[in-house]
């Protein structure tokens, strides 16, 4: 049993998050997470109204009766969701744990304390999850550039970031980007971490909605089959490789605009690889991670196995290393 300082605050059995996903974050993935002692989140914004959220907490719990989340990024938009209205729904819900990504999530934190609600943030750099940890979070969660979607404009892959933030944080901190099984989980806390994040590797399991071509091709992909799209723009984004994500690229390298790329990468466009397979449909998030999952397990396999192993690598391979 891996006891951290986030299971222990968190309410959770295993120090394993699955993050927030958009159009993946639904309640049979969730409920399998949760059956399996991990922390699984659902995805506000993938329901298309407050309501519907409010439905799809309900079929979570229909599934499972332990802990899980729900995750809700805040970003700019022209027309901007109804946040406050999903807040509300979140916690007349009776959830007791929330992701937060994106901007600030400062306006809501009253709201979520006053209803008992812990609060879990994503951030990219060491600045910004001391800007969390102040305004009063009760954890954070930190991207290396590893990561699938936005690991923010500084490039600091894990091995560095997470040890940098380790040491002036003070609150529980997980560790996300390049993480899909044991020997990242043991080398994440051995790091400073008190669990991991993973999302590509919980997009290939068997109870991930996407479609089964989309899980297969992951298997297939390397470490070198993603592409950096928005860098012009000052917007990372690390994407699969495909005909769309190498488009996007040629375009910002011609010194086109985000209006020369717009139809290519529209949230719809990237909703029909995972729902109908087509992988070149548009752009879809995935991982450095991609090079080291080799399965589609269940999430109770992957996750059993990467407890069970890491335990096995504590107590084995480093043990053997003291003389």
């Amino acid at each position: 049993m891996l006891r951290t300082r986030f299971t222990e605050e968190f309410g959770v059995e295993h120090p394993i998050v699955q993050g927030g996903m958009m159009w993946v974050g639904r309640a049979e993935l969730v409920a399998a997470v949760a059956e399996a002692g991990a922390l699984g989140f659902l995805t506000a914004l993938t329901q298309p109204t407050p309501d519907d959220l409010r439905r799809e907490i309900d079929r979570t719990r229909a599934l499972t009766d332990k802990p899980f989340g729900v995750n809700l990024t805040i970003l700019p938009s022209i027309n901007p969701p109804p946040y406050g209205e999903y807040v509300e729904a979140i916690i007349d819900s009776g959830i007791k744990i929330v992701e937060t990504a994106g901007s600030n999530p400062e306006p809501f934190l009253p709201y979520y304390r006053e209803a008992g609600i812990k609060v879990l943030h994503k951030c990219t750099s060491v600045r910004h999850a001391l800007k969390a940890q102040k305004i009063g979070v009760d954890g954070v969660s930190i991207d290396g550039f590893e990561c699938a979607g936005h690991p923010g404009e500084d490039d600091i892959p894990g091995l560095i970031l997470i040890p940098a933030a380790a040491r002036v944080l003070d609150i529980p901190m997980i560790a996300s980007g390049g993480i899909a099984d044991a020997r990242g989980l043991v080398a994440a806390m051995a790091l400073g971490a008190d669990g991991v994040n993973m999302g590509t590797r919980f997009l290939c399991t068997r109870e991930s909605c996407i479609d089964q071509k989309v899980k297969e091709q992951i298997v297939a992909n390397s470490e070198l089959d993603t592409q950096l799209i928005f860098r012009t723009l000052r917007n990372t984004a690390r994407v699969a490789d495909n005909e769309i994500s190498r488009k996007v690229v040629e375009i910002e390298k011609a010194g086109g605009t985000f209006e020369d790329v717009r139809e290519l990468v529209s949230g719809a466009r990237g909703r029909r690889v995972f729902d109908e397979g087509d992988l070149d449909a548009g752009i879809w998030s995935a991982g450095l991670a991609q090079g080291l999952i080799h399965d589609i397990p269940s999430c109770g396999e992957l996750i059993e196995r990467m407890v069970s192993e890491a335990e096995e690598l504590i107590r084995a391979r480093l043990g053997e290393l003291i003389a």
